[in-house]
């Protein structure tokens, strides 16, 4: 610590705050990543929050723009030192992390990162992070490290506390999906008392329509027109309850996160390679937004189970005052004229439905061998 120990201390200090104050898991990796850069004044550094599958569940860097963090491309698997961090659970201090036997290379548009000093984060015996930086800011001598064994016990410090915080913050997100999760069955439970209701009047006075319409048809008339108002307040409460169980990454989130996070998700359980890019969109009402969301999550549905695609792409771009999402894939296809048998098999109806649902259009282009192209279009609110 160059700056001496007290300013050190007031460093860490403002780094530990800092964490604390946060409890979004995503606002707490990117408060610990911007700490441990600025605490050990390297130009780079990330956190890696592995899943069950080889790959990341989150991956956040700082010192990477957003334009470069993009040409990047997928988040990484765990690979390399990556996985060293992981699997083996300790520190890493490395002088060139490319002359190590384990390095494994990063794509193209990747920085160019020579020396490192990477750390897992536990709690207890899981390691439920990678923390690390690279290329410090200081004079090296020629195959020197420029972190020092100081910064790696500065380091082992914050990813205690990072423990602590990433712990914290997983355990409010549970807190949160369980409150979430009360609340839906509440309304779930609100939603089939009152839609039973109203389908039993309904079919009550149908059958009373139906048993006046040839001795009484004035008064059948009149049932029908209590058919009718019934119908109308069951359809109101449905579109009410819908609204309430709107999903709850789109309200938080927005669409785009939404399927940005959606498709690396899908890429990273699938073999086929799942990408996900958008331009120049601008939110949209509630109601289009989440028929985007349910055609686009249909249409990738059916792309990774059903149609063998080697490359499946989501695009959601501006188009006017609205938006266009296009899924396209490189699958076996489908004769889109046999409308019966593919619109049932590939929820093609529904997906139609939710798009005029919202004042928009869908479209399907599609032929045998030559992969499935999905376009729905919505204008703007």
């Amino acid at each position: 610590m160059s700056q001496g120990p007290r300013s050190g201390l007031a460093a860490v200090s403002s780094a530990l705050l800092a964490m604390s104050r946060h409890l979004e898991m995503r606002d707490v990796l990117k408060t610990i990543v911007a700490s441990a850069r600025e605490l050990l004044d390297a130009q780079y550094a990330a956190l890696g929050v592995p899943d069950d599958h080889g790959g990341f569940a989150q991956f956040v860097v700082d010192g990477v723009s957003d334009e470069q963090w993009r040409a990047i491309g997928p988040l990484p698997r765990q690979h390399g030192i990556l996985a060293a961090m992981l699997h083996e659970a300790k520190a890493e201090r490395l002088a060139d992390v490319r002359k190590d036997p384990r390095f494994e290379g990063w794509p193209s548009a990747h920085p160019d990162l020579a020396d490192f000093l990477g750390l897992p984060i536990r709690d207890g015996d899981e390691v439920i992070g990678a923390l690390f930086l690279a290329n410090k800011n200081c004079l090296k001598p020629e195959g020197s490290c420029g972190f020092t064994q100081e910064d790696e016990e500065l380091l082992s410090i914050l990813a205690q506390h990072a423990a602590i915080a990433l712990t914290n913050a997983r355990l409010y997100e549970r807190s949160r999906e369980l409150t979430i999760a009360e609340e839906r069955s509440r309304l779930a439970h609100e939603l089939h008392d009152a839609v039973s209701q109203k389908l039993f009047s309904l079919r009550l006075t149908a059958q009373a329509a139906a048993a006046l319409v040839d001795r009484d048809p004035a008064r059948a008339k009149g049932e029908l027109h209590q058919v009718a108002t019934l119908a109308a307040e069951a359809v109101d409460e449905l579109r009410a309850a819908v609204v309430e169980l709107r999903p709850a990454a789109l309200d938080e989130d927005g669409l785009i996160a939404t399927l940005r996070t959606q498709t690396r998700v899908l890429d990273r359980a699938h073999t086929a390679r799942v990408t996900f890019t958008s331009n120049g969109f601008r939110a949209l009402p509630a109601a289009q937004e989440e028929a985007l969301l349910r055609v686009a999550q249909e249409a990738l549905h059916n792309a990774l189970r059903h149609s063998g695609a080697d490359r499946v792409e989501v695009t959601v771009d501006r188009r006017g005052n609205g938006a266009v999402l296009r899924v396209t894939d490189d699958g076996g296809g489908f004769d889109p004229t046999a409308v019966r048998r593919a619109g049932r098999h590939l929820g093609l109806v529904s997906m139609r439905d939710r798009a005029s649902g919202v004042g928009g259009t869908l479209t399907v282009e599609s032929a045998p061998g030559k992969g499935t192209t999905i376009e729905m279009e919505v204008p703007g609110g």
